[in-house]
């Protein structure tokens, strides 16, 4: 076997694999899951029973993420359930040599059901490549929080990131029509695409939240709020969707305004690990 050919099939024997299914149902008024299936270095634990909803922690058991790995997720809520999903800390995406990592998530809510998307922090270190996908599959009457917090480098430790990759694909279906579609791409001098004003004005950390149902009356409310933020918080509203931009110094900050808006948003108290 040639010497590249011998490397690449090291390499790739060596890079993590993990994958989540499952799916969750509505029995006697409550939320329960259902079939699971769990391979490689991805598992997902439910804390106990709530009084009608059910939680999700997902686990990377890897430690992190490196390039060339993948993990996917596909969760599937059933007619009337609530379901809240987090992660058991912050995921760590550490530099590639070649590959970039893959993240791919898919969430599909069915009739009347609320599922709740809040995983920590994906914290990107300098030279690390990802490419994630999320595909958002909802019901006309299902609702949806989500939000996501990147942060480019951990600047309590004094590190940035100054190259890289980071492409972010989301797609949201509601009641089988594509009604949002976004791709994010930061590729190269990712410090310095970041300093520019029109990026991220020399932050470290970004966010988005994405609410459905959304009008306006949750857009001032949470405007109301905008005295307490300690970033840059942007929020709209369009044909029943609303969508929160978030802008900071560094991902503590950012996490607090994140709080706030999902404080608004939402009747469900927010993940335990949220608040640890």
């Amino acid at each position: 076997m040639p010497l590249d050919t011998a490397a690449a099939a090291i390499f790739a024997a060596n890079r993590a694999q993990g994958a989540v299914k499952f799916d969750v149902k509505r029995e006697d008024g409550v939320t329960r899951r259902g079939r699971l299936h769990e391979s490689g270095s991805l598992r997902v634990r439910f804390p106990s029973p709530e009084a009608d909803g059910l939680s999700a922690v997902f686990i990377n058991t890897a430690g992190g993420i490196a390039g060339g790995d993948r993990f996917d997720s596909e969760i599937a809520a059933g007619a009337g359930t609530r379901l809240t999903l987090t992660t058991a800390a912050a995921e760590k995406v550490y530099r590639a040599a070649a590959a970039p990592a893959q993240i791919r998530i898919a969430l599909k809510a069915e009739a009347n059901a609320h599922l709740c998307w809040l995983p920590q922090e994906t914290i990107l270190f300098d030279r690390a490549r990802v490419t994630r996908s999320i595909d958002i599959d909802l019901a006309d009457s299902a609702s949806l929080l989500l939000c996501e917090i990147v942060v480019f480098g951990r600047a309590a430790m004094g590190e940035k990131m100054l190259s890289g990759e980071f492409v972010d694909r989301w797609r949201l279906r509601r009641g089988g029509k594509l009604v949002f579609a976004e791709t994010v791409r930061l590729d190269g001098d990712i410090g310095m695409m970041l300093a520019r004003p029109a990026v991220a004005g020399g932050a470290a950390a970004i966010g988005t939240a994405l609410i459905v149902p959304g009008d306006e009356a949750l857009v001032q409310r949470i405007r109301d709020t905008a005295p307490r933020f300690r970033g840059e918080v942007g929020i709209s509203a369009w044909n029943g969707i609303a969508m929160a931009r978030f802008c900071a110094q560094d991902g503590a900050r950012l996490r607090a305004d994140m709080m706030a808006v999902l404080g608004c948003a939402s009747g469900t108290a927010l993940p335990r690990l949220w608040l640890a």
